[in-house]
């Protein structure tokens, strides 16, 4: 299992969803979305499951775009608004509506506790890609190797101060979403306590 083995899909929506993520995302937060992406994909390998991996990308790279300011909804979970964005930017793609609303279902799950893959192969991937990212869950389902390139090429950065400020932002300001369930869940503390924070140490 390598980086290599995981090209990013050649297609406007693929390309949008980068752009758009490269725009308004912070380092940290746009390494995070593509380790998400990469991690879904080592997932998807290691379990043999059939996915969308052109759905699967596009929802991996636009999925915490709902923190950012230019996105942050006052109402909506954070979750929730990024995944409008995608209905969007799927629209101006070309994407049918039944797909576009794909987009928004795997987005919204991502930040599910679990996800059955028998209902949603995409947003199973994604939920536990960024559990992993987020919270070190799973860590060793994938090899080693992979996740030491996965990291060298997508380098942590500040991603546990910046994530976990953003998300006990959001569970202040609205506290009848996901992001409360996240922060009493301790995201803080996982974000600190992640072994990937440490893999490449030494």
């Amino acid at each position: 299992m390598r980086v290599a083995d995981y090209p990013r899909p050649d297609t406007l929506a693929a390309q949008a969803a980068l752009a758009i993520a490269t725009e308004y995302h912070t380092p940290s937060l746009l390494n995070h979305v593509q380790r998400s992406w990469l991690w879904a994909e080592g997932f998807r390998t290691a379990r043999g499951l059939d996915a969308d991996r052109e759905l699967l990308y596009v929802s991996a790279l636009l999925h915490d775009l709902g923190i950012v300011p230019e996105f942050d909804n006052h109402t909506l979970a954070y979750e929730d608004a990024a995944g409008h964005v995608a209905i969007a930017l799927t629209a101006g793609a070309g994407w049918p509506a039944d797909r576009r609303i794909r987009a928004h279902e795997v987005i919204v799950r991502h930040n599910w506790p679990e996800v059955d893959p028998a209902m949603d192969a995409e947003g199973h991937l994604l939920e536990i890609a960024t559990a992993l990212d987020i919270s070190g869950a799973r860590t060793d389902e994938l090899p080693i190797g992979f996740r030491r390139e996965v990291l060298q090429a997508y380098p942590r950065l500040d991603l546990a101060t910046e994530f976990g400020a953003c998300v006990a932002d959001q569970a202040q300001r609205k506290p009848t979403t996901s992001a409360r369930r996240l922060v009493d869940g301790g995201v803080q503390r996982k974000l600190r306590e992640n072994p990937l924070e440490r893999l490449l140490e030494g």
